[in-house]
């Protein structure tokens, strides 16, 4: 794909289709940098997991959209690999808190300076004007997926610019 002109307006089908084609692209970037011993499924959990600190696993599941049992065994072989520690809840006895081990965070920062470093091949060859309106772009990409993510909008798309 080949940006030719800037959009002084561009339609927002037309970003979500070209925003689409460049997370796929990212997938196929990604995957070449990994050496991941995890699946996708494995590092969703991983990454949930660094952003929410002693989750329980019904929390997990909901978030994963998933069940309590098929969440269970991803963090049986998550646990096995040395990427998550459980933790009995102090207030309940009967509740287990999931964590991310200390070998979790390694792998994570290890897979991310990997990617970065293979994003960095593509950004580099981009003229500096390109990359400075994707990084605008991004950012505002960003905040406005955080705040739907995190509850704070009731509708996709109901922001106004």
């Amino acid at each position: 794909m080949t940006v030719t002109s800037i959009h002084p307006r561009p339609e927002p089908d037309e970003v979500a289709r070209v925003t689409s084609t460049a997370a796929e692209l990212l997938e196929v970037l990604w995957g070449r940098a990994s050496t991941a011993p995890a699946s996708a499924s494995q590092l969703r959990v991983l990454l949930i997991l660094e952003h929410n600190e002693g989750i329980n696993l019904r929390t997990l599941a909901d978030l994963l959209a998933s069940t309590p049992p098929s969440t269970s065994r991803l963090c049986d072989r998550l646990q096995a690999a040395g990427f998550v520690e459980r933790e009995v809840s102090r207030e309940d006895r009967r509740e287990v808190r999931l964590y991310l081990s200390s070998r979790g965070r390694a792998f994570l920062a290890d897979l991310r300076d990997r990617r970065e470093a293979t994003l960095r091949g593509v950004l580099e060859k981009m003229p500096a004007g390109a990359r400075n309106a994707l990084l605008t772009g991004l950012e505002a990409f960003c905040a406005v997926a955080a705040e739907q993510l995190n509850g704070h909008e009731d509708e996709p798309g109901s922001r106004t610019a």
